[in-house]
């Protein structure tokens, strides 16, 4: 219900961001016989996990042996950094995104890399539900190959509109009037949240914070050689 190629999206110098090398999503363990012959077809062979390791207990299904797996913890919440988001609802809300990125970048960068470094064919990546861990991962990615913010914006939006079809899929209550409630009180709301976060974010910053080689920078910055890199 929330899977989607992050190529098409138009960058700032007029092209678009590749199709068919990075994807987004939420949990996959109920992808269906059918849906995994879609993902073969689509030319996926990677996934990449930002779930924590309770999350992931939970899955019930067995995947094809023809896609590999990589799990990376990207919330961490045995951080002391969650004693300030967790109990108050900031984490459900893109508020967290830059202060995890400065308490954290080992994390994501972490998730970046396996992302980048997977064999050759396409990655999908993905949490529970596909909006927020997924979110911050999707936005550093589109950040790397200089895609329009609004593009970028219009994207973590995508996961919102489809909440009543994520509510449904997984037989809870969509909570995007909530969260949007929630950022009210707080004098924001979901997309100046994610906004914020995205004006305030400096990639190259977190790269240089995680000392990340420059074999990965490369493969991060060109989306896997499909596109020139900008330094």
């Amino acid at each position: 219900m929330n899977a989607r190629d992050l190529g098409g999206l138009r960058r700032l110098d007029g092209t678009t961001t590749p199709r068919a090398v990075f994807y987004r999503s939420e949990n996959v363990d109920g992808i269906t016989l059918a849906g995994w012959e879609q993902i073969y077809r689509a030319g996926i062979r990677t996934i990449v996990d930002l779930r924590d390791p309770n999350e992931r207990a939970s899955d019930r299904n067995e995947r094809p042996s023809w896609i590999h797996t990589v799990t990376v913890e990207l919330n961490g919440f045995d951080d002391e950094f969650w004693r300030d988001y967790l109990p108050n609802g900031l984490a459900r809300t893109a508020l967290y995104f830059l202060p995890h990125l400065e308490a954290m970048p080992n994390r994501a960068v972490s998730a970046l890399s396996a992302i980048v470094s997977a064999p050759p064919g396409g990655v999908l990546f993905h949490c529970v539900r596909g909006r927020d861990r997924t979110g911050m991962i999707s936005l550093l990615l589109l950040l790397a190959v200089n895609t329009d913010p609004e593009e970028i914006v219009d994207d973590y939006l995508e996961t919102v509109r489809r909440g009543d079809l994520r509510a449904a899929w997984s037989y809870e209550n969509n909570e995007e009037a909530a969260i949007e409630a929630f950022c009210q009180s707080l004098g924001t709301s979901t997309e100046n949240a994610f906004r914020a976060a995205l004006e305030a974010i400096d990639l190259r910053r977190v790269l240089s914070e995680a000392d990340v080689g420059p074999v990965v920078q490369e493969a991060l910055m060109s989306w896997r050689g499909s596109v020139q890199p900008h330094y």
